[in-house]
C-alpha cells in the first residue's frame, strides 16, 4: 500500500480494512494503522479461488496504470486465458497490454505472437526477454509519468526474471520451469510493489492459474467485440444464435471467419458470470432476511 503523505510505499497495519498491494492510504495520526484508503483508480478483481469464498472478490492490485498480460513464448499461446485475462483488464480500468516474454528461445515468434493478437483485437502484443533484455526500452516507455505497471500471468511465464532486468538487480528470486508441462515454480510468493529505476513502479505477482471472473462491467464485450458486433447484425434481436434464420455468427462460424471455439469461449464466459449474478442475488436475499427485524 502506499502513505498519502509520502511518496514510497509504507507499512500500516490494515484491521478493519479493505485494501490491496497499489492502494493509497491516508494512516492515523500515530502511524499504526489505515485510517482511510482512497478511492481506487483502477483494480485487478477477479472471483476467490479458496473453497468457501468462491463468490467473494480477490483484488490483487489497485490503482494500476498498464497491466501486462505476460504470455511465455516456447510453448503453445493459449488464446482462451488471454481472454479471460483481457475480460479482467478491460473490466479494471487500467490499459491492457500482451506480453510475450522468453523471445530469446525461439527463432521466429512471430506464428505465436499472431496467434494472439487474433484475439487481442488492436490491444498491443509486445516482445521480451529478461534474459537479453530485449524489448525492456518499450516497457519503461509504459511507466513514463510516474505510472504503475503490473505484470500478470501464469508461474513460469518469466515474469520474475523480467522484473530482474527492469530493475537492473536481482531482487526476485527465479526457479526452473518443468520439461512435461512447462509450469514453473511459485518464485514469487507474494505480491510486491517496487519502485524503477527513473520513475514509475512495478507490481510483481505470484503465478495466477485461476483466472476466475468477477462482475464484469463490459470486459466481455470489450474483449468480444467482434462476435458482439456479429451478434448486432442478426436478423432478430433475441437471436440465440443456434438455428435461427438470418444468424450472423453461425454464418460467420459457417463461413471460417469466426473460430467457434471462439463463440464456445465466449458462452462459457456469460455463463460462468450470470452463475456469480445469481449466487449474489440468493446471498443478499439471505443477508436481507437475517437482517430483517422480527415482527411480534
Amino acid at each position: 500500500m502506499r502513505s498519502a503523505v509520502d511518496t514510497s510505499p509504507d507499512r500500516v497495519r490494515n484491521l478493519y480494512a479493505d485494501v490491496a498491494l497499489g492502494d493509497w492510504v491516508i494512516p492515523s495520526s500515530d502511524g499504526e494503522r489505515v485510517e482511510h484508503v482512497i478511492d481506487r483508480t483502477s483494480a485487478f478483481t477477479r472471483r476467490a479461488s479458496f473453497e468457501g469464498d468462491r463468490f467473494e472478490a480477490d483484488t490483487l492490485a489497485a490503482n494500476i496504470d498498464v497491466v501486462f498480460l505476460v504470455h511465455a513464448l516456447g510453448k503453445p499461446p493459449n488464446q482462451r486465458r488471454l481472454e479471460r485475462e483481457l475480460v479482467l483488464a478491460f473490466d479494471s480500468g487500467a490499459q491492457p497490454v500482451v506480453l510475450m516474454t522468453k523471445s530469446d528461445l525461439v527463432d521466429d515468434p512471430e506464428p505465436a505472437r499472431d496467434h494472439l493478437v487474433q484475439v487481442a483485437l488492436g490491444v498491443p502484443v509486445l516482445l521480451a526477454s529478461g534474459v537479453d533484455r530485449s524489448g525492456l526500452a518499450a516497457i519503461r516507455t509504459l511507466a513514463v509519468g510516474n505510472k504503475t505497471l503490473a505484470f500478470l500471468g501464469a508461474s513460469g511465464v518469466g515474469k520474475s526474471t523480467l522484473v530482474n532486468a527492469l530493475l537492473g538487480d536481482e531482487v526476485m528470486d527465479t526457479g526452473e520451469v518443468r520439461e512435461a508441462d512447462h509450469r514453473g515454480r511459485h518464485t514469487t510468493i507474494a505480491a510486491q510493489m517496487l519502485r524503477l529505476p527513473g520513475e514509475g513502479w512495478l507490481i510483481d505477482t505470484p503465478g495466477v492459474r485461476a483466472v476466475s471472473l468477477w462482475l464484469s462491467g463490459h470486459g466481455i464485450e470489450r474483449a468480444f467485440a467482434d462476435v458482439f458486433d456479429l451478434m448486432d447484425r442478426c436478423r432478430f434481436r433475441d437471436c440465440k444464435h443456434d438455428r435461427e434464420p438470418g444468424c450472423a455468427v453461425r454464418a460467420a462460424i459457417e463461413a471460417g471467419e469466426l473460430d467457434p471455439a471462439r463463440w464456445a469461449s465466449l458462452e462459457r464466459l456469460v455463463a460462468e458470470e450470470q452463475a456469480l449474478e445469481e449466487e449474489q442475488r440468493r446471498r443478499a436475499k439471505l443477508d436481507d432476511r437475517r437482517t430483517r427485524p422480527r415482527t411480534p
